[in-house]
């Protein structure tokens, strides 16, 4: 059984949720639950003790479960299910493809539970799992049926939820491909904040809707500060997501750009102007630029990026991280990759230690308490 006190890293991978609990000398696996079932996303809700998990079933379909021992065992919860008469376009039923992602609500209600799905859907629970409601003001958006689309999958997908914690009204939600949309109603009402991305490849590269993030995280301390990592490069809002504005590398002439695409990005809790994020090779390759791989840091609000190499492999590397993949508590960074390798770094991603590199393929990397 996973230790119950201390600080611990869970894997969401390929075959199962693996639990680590630090130790003077770095970090001890500690036990390996869900075996065989890919598993999306997990994360320990420190309001309830409870950790919680995604799973992709590839036989059984779309399945949720929770842990009550720090993550040692699960017990099925019942997933989110659209209702009977939604439709993803006239004529085309809504049916559960993947749990993206779960998020805990505000601080005084322990007992809801975000969940962002595809295709496009956002559903809480209001009675810690027992039963999930639709949370309609996003679904029946009028850009919904015409505006989204799939980024990477067959539909639009929520793959982040920030949920304010100064005002358990206010929420964030990223959608790919949409956009990012706030509410201020606890869900009744939604307005897209994409303004001042760019989305190129789109006929109209600036719409209010139609944009890809790949994920949203904003700095703790300084909620205004929100840092985007989209498919076209690195944004960052200081107003809430309001507003937008590119903080990539920009394209030099015989200079090839890194801090530009990626899945992950990880905001500083406390700097509002230090984020980290896991470059790869865009588009056509989706790998570890020139085979070499490396963690980016600013701490400049985006001006410069620091290139993080020290202890990773620089060369022969095919690993790409995807967005869930990436997280960072105080000095602690850490992450896992498609071939299975996961590393850790205790000063800020300057050195990295190798924590295993025959582990399933990885979706998720979150520290616990």
């Amino acid at each position: 059984m996973a230790k119950k006190d201390g600080p611990r890293l869970l894997l969401g991978t390929r075959k199962g949720v693996f639990t680590f609990t630090r130790r003077k000398k770095g970090w001890k696996l500690a036990s390996h639950a869900q075996a065989g079932n890919p598993i999306p996303y997990v994360f320990h809700d420190a309001r309830t003790g409870s950790t919680w998990c995604s799973i992709d079933h590839g036989h059984w379909g779309q399945k949720l479960a929770r842990s009550r021992d720090h993550g040692a065992t699960f017990e099925s919860v019942e997933e989110p299910k659209y209702p009977v008469d939604a439709e993803i376009k006239p004529g085309k039923p809504a049916i559960l493809r993947y749990l993206w992602c779960l998020a805990p609500g505000h601080a005084s209600e322990p007992d809801t539970l975000y969940v962002g799905t595809e295709p496009g859907a956002l559903f809480a629970t209001r009675d810690d799992g027992r039963s999930f409601e639709l949370v309609e003001g996003l679904w029946n958006h009028p850009s919904r049926m015409e505006q989204w689309m799939g980024g990477g999958r067959d539909e639009p997908g929520i793959h982040s939820v920030l949920v304010d914690p100064r005002d358990a009204r206010r929420m964030l939600v990223a959608i790919s491909s949409a956009g990012v949309f706030e509410t201020r109603d606890r869900g009744a009402t939604w307005v897209p904040r994409n303004q001042g991305m760019e989305s190129p490849y789109l006929p109209q590269p600036t719409p209010d809707v139609g944009h890809d993030p790949h994920c949203i995280q904003w700095c703790a301390r300084k909620l205004d500060v929100i840092w985007q990592q989209n498919h076209c490069g690195i944004f960052r809002s200081t107003d809430g997501a309001r507003t937008w504005k590119p903080v990539h590398e920009r394209e030099k002439k015989g200079k090839r750009r890194l801090a530009f695409f990626g899945f992950p990005i990880c905001a500083d809790a406390e700097d509002p102007k230090t984020a980290w994020i896991v470059p790869a090779d865009a588009d056509q390759r989706r790998q570890a630029i020139d085979g070499a791989l490396r963690v980016m840091r600013t701490e400049d609000g985006g001006k410069s990026w620091i290139d993080l190499r020290r202890g990773l492999p620089d060369e022969r590397a095919y690993d790409v991280v995807y967005r869930h993949a990436l997280d960072v508590r105080g000095d602690d960074v850490a992450f896992g990759s498609t071939t299975g390798n996961v590393y850790w770094s205790e000063d800020r991603g300057d050195s990295w230690r190798e924590l295993g590199h025959n582990f399933p393929p990885v979706y998720c990397v979150r520290f616990a308490e």
